[in-house]
């Protein structure tokens, strides 16, 4: 790929991210569904791209692009820092403790549940079936196209030549589930009150529903903390955001030649941004470290990643096994949305939704869903989901590296019943942890106060 490649793909996104901005200012029922511009966007490039109708020239590239934008959106949760209350460290040990413990159950019920129906249901069904196969199922839903391609091309080292198209059509289904799901609980989610940064559509304002700020509504994207006329301030904050994200690469290619371990860049990219965070802090450099604009910066990536993530959707997979394999998609969606419904309010206090909604999207496809899902209820991050995300993902890594690496042996070498009493272990600690530390929120109202306000 070349840069003239790669400028004529962002111009192409940036030129149907404007139509889907047109759209969601005009279109009754877009607004009716919240869909963000970017959403609309990718969807219209999907159907015109490669997949469809093939007329848009990008480049080979395009699926690689939200997996980059990633790490520069988890540089810039990491440089805007953090800060813990004095007054109320209980309350941020307990919203970040809980999150951690769900978002753990939300991997470990997909590793070893979807298995274990599997197992018991769909190989006895269909004798042809190995014991292999629910893990495909997770490794699309929660991992997305890159985790079932890795998964499925191990699979296919260890004899199962059909892998890789089943897992690859797991992960487009879990992406579309996740997108139409997630649309479908947010829409509920604001008629019964479970939402509290986006209220009922009725009560939504002009420009939450078109997108378009009148004069006297708009406020500042930011400050300049540098002089223009030395470095212009947007340049400041990029290249700050920049140098992380780039030295998270480095980092990362390096832990990986010289011990073999593939950690996600985005973490290192984070990690690295704290330190600098600190630093900065420590030196006084912080004061000329703007948040809001190293919010918008994160956000324009956001909504890039977003359009990137659909309009690079492979949708043209051979389904092999339509009836075992539709019999374990319906089983993924009852595992996400279980999680969802149940789990999310049971082991999220406040903000509830906002958390868990990201969650349902990240546990049904990637992190692009997520951020979709999340961006629609909490656009300002008031619910510190980003944050704690960042916070619990080298926690989380090890439990996810080990179902990838070594899950398609296990399962398919005899130790399925290891592997899948492994997780159920992991879900049942998850529960009890949040019981014996008082994180069991199951009997509070679903339409509870907002993050800060219990």
């Amino acid at each position: 790929m070349s840069v003239n490649d790669f400028l004529l793909d962002f111009a192409i996104a940036s030129l149907f991210i404007m139509i889907g901005q047109l759209i969601r200012a005009k279109v009754k029922v877009v607004q009716k569904f919240f869909v963000p511009a970017s959403m609309i966007a990718g969807f219209i490039a999907l159907a015109l791209g490669s997949q469809g109708l093939n007329i848009l020239p990008f480049s080979e590239a395009i699926g690689s692009y939200a997996g980059v934008l990633i790490i520069v959106i988890f540089a810039a949760v990491g440089i805007n820092g953090f800060s813990f209350s004095k007054n109320d460290f209980k309350a941020e040990v307990d919203r970040i403790g809980s999150y951690f413990s769900y978002k753990v159950l939300a991997q470990a019920i997909q590793f070893s549940l979807a298995p274990l129906f599997s197992i018991l249901v769909i190989s006895k069904l269909f004798p042809d079936i190995n014991y292999g196969f629910g893990l495909l199922l997770a490794s699309g839903f929660s991992g997305g196209h890159g985790t079932a391609a890795a998964v499925g091309s191990t699979f296919q080292r260890l004899g199962d030549t059909d892998a890789m198209d089943i897992a690859m059509t797991c992960a487009t289904v879990g992406i579309l589930a996740g997108i139409f799901g997630g649309l479908f609980f947010i829409k509920l989610g604001t008629k019964r009150g479970w939402t509290k940064y986006v209220k009922s559509f009725q009560y939504i304002s002009g420009d939450l529903k078109t997108g378009l700020i009148p004069d006297e509504k708009r406020k500042s994207m930011g400050q300049e903390p540098v002089s223009s006329m030395v470095l212009d301030p947007l340049a400041w904050h990029l290249a700050i955001l920049l140098v992380a994200s780039g030295a998270g690469m480095l980092l990362n290619k390096w832990i990986f030649n010289v011990t073999g371990l593939d950690l996600p860049t985005y973490l290192v990219a984070f990690l690295i941004a704290i330190v600098m965070f600190l630093v900065f802090k420590k030196v006084g450099v912080s004061k000329y470290v703007d948040e809001n604009v190293i919010s918008r910066i994160s956000g324009t990536a956001t909504d890039y990643l977003v359009f990137f993530g659909i309009a690079s959707i492979k949708i043209s997979v051979i389904v092999k096994y339509a009836v075992p394999l539709a019999m374990l998609l319906l089983c993924g969606i009852v595992i996400v949305v279980m999680t969802l419904m149940f789990f999310g309010p049971a082991m999220n206090k406040g903000s509830w939704f906002e958390r868990s909604i990201f969650v349902f999207g990240y546990s049904t496809g990637v992190f692009a869903i997520g951020f979709i899902l999340l961006r629609i209820v909490d656009p300002e991050n008031l619910s510190k989901t980003l944050n704690d995300t960042a916070f619990a993902a080298p926690f989380t890594t090890p439990i996810e590296m080990f179902a990838w690496s070594m899950g398609p042996m296990m399962l398919l070498n005899g130790n399925h019943w290891k592997f899948i009493g492994l997780y159920l272990f992991v879900m049942a600690a998850c529960v009890i942890v949040n019981i014996i530390f008082k994180w069991w929120w199951l009997k509070l109202p679903l339409d509870r106060p907002a993050e800060g306000e219990i």
